[in-house]
């Protein structure tokens, strides 16, 4: 049995121990503020681009009169030979079993892919997903080629993609996570459309923690190319939060003063909602054409950077449960270790206290 000196040094090393639990609680709660803010501003935008999108489709045709294409290649359905599963994880760990539900989903995904016979692609976001993906699967080998024409007058660029498994990481992003900027998210969106219009993917899906507030919350599994529904998440698999860390979530919001309800709707995303949805017929200067092939991008951009935030302000949240928790079990194991080391103390007194009796006794 360890001694008293022993027991108080554990009991001192589990003290330092809470208050950097205690401390990285409050961090993560004052970073889920801003996250939960950072994504109710970014909705009346995303909003009002929807509201354009089908105001734009209710009053033109999806199909070209004269060639019978549909208006933009994003709305295009192919049969599903080769999908791409971006997998959105956090860059950090210490946030309970946040990263391990979300690889678990798209692992599953990807399995039940392989078992109908499809090529799969993954692209990891955050440095969880990244690491994990590159150990299971090879990366993807792309080849860029240049053609010149007109005596070198002009040049012909065409990047060729050399499929060598069926399970290949195509890129990722373990940074962007850390601050999430539109240009970033837009440059990996312009990239996932262009491998969907040259017909290199025929659908897109995105695994991330869908976030509510800190009881509302689950791991989806959200298709978004090709586009069947504007405004709609369409949402093939997910996994909800169970009872017990539904209460361990509002035990820690409670404690850190953040409210576990659903955030109420601004009067900006009210004023949101209502925009380009008035029954009268909008002029629009440019071919519908046009139109669609520049909102549809911007649209995907828009849903993909929504999916970052909501998975950001949910790894801020399962941070934050998972260092209350680590708290309140460092507080039982101080009184475990307080209460060993006063019987430790006692046991050592009262046998002090026999010896000096007994040798009393002796005299």
């Amino acid at each position: 049995m360890a001694n008293v000196l022993d027991l108080r040094r554990r009991i001192r090393s589990v003290k330092n121990t809470r208050q950097i639990t205690k401390a990285m609680k409050m961090v993560s709660a004052a970073k889920l503020r801003r996250a939960q803010e950072r994504a109710m501003q970014a909705r009346p935008y995303a909003q009002m681009l929807t509201n354009v999108l089908e105001s734009l489709v209710r009053r033109s045709d999806l199909f070209n009169d004269e060639t019978g294409d549909v208006m933009h290649p994003l709305l295009v359905e192919r049969e599903e030979k080769n999908v791409l599963v971006v997998v959105v994880a956090g860059d950090k760990g210490f946030a309970g079993a946040f990263n391990s539900n979300i690889v678990k989903a798209a692992q599953n995904f990807i399995d039940s892919r392989r078992a109908a016979g499809q090529n799969v692609d993954v692209e990891p976001v955050g440095r969880k997903a990244r690491d994990t993906f590159r150990k299971r699967y090879p990366a993807a080998v792309y080849e860029k080629t240049e053609e010149h024409y007109d005596n070198d007058l002009s040049t012909h660029f065409e990047t060729l993609r050399h499929r060598a498994s069926p399970i290949e990481v195509t890129g990722d992003h373990p940074t962007m996570l850390l601050k999430i900027q539109i240009d970033d998210v837009s440059d990996m969106a312009r990239d996932i459309v262009e491998r969907y219009t040259r017909s290199e993917i025929d659908s897109v899906y995105l695994v991330y923690n869908e976030f509510k507030s800190v009881i509302a919350q689950r791991v989806v599994v959200e298709k978004l190319l090709p586009i069947r529904k504007l405004g709609s998440h369409e949402i093939t698999a997910a996994e909800e939060m169970s009872e017990e860390q539904r209460e361990a979530a509002a035990h820690a919001a409670k404690t850190a003063g953040i409210s576990v309800n659903v955030p109420e709707e601004t009067v900006v995303e009210a004023e949101a909602k209502k925009f380009g949805t008035a029954e009268v017929d909008y002029i629009f200067d440019q071919e519908p054409e046009r139109l669609f092939r520049h909102l549809m991008p911007r649209y995907v951009t828009t849903q993909i950077f929504h999916a970052l935030l909501e998975s950001a302000a949910a790894e801020h949240a399962a941070r934050m449960t998972a260092m209350d928790s680590a708290t309140n079990n460092a507080g039982d194991m101080i009184d475990a270790l307080s209460l060993t080391m006063n019987r430790v103390r006692q046991a050592a007194i009262t046998k002090e206290i026999i010896e000096i009796v007994s040798g009393a006794a002796a005299l």
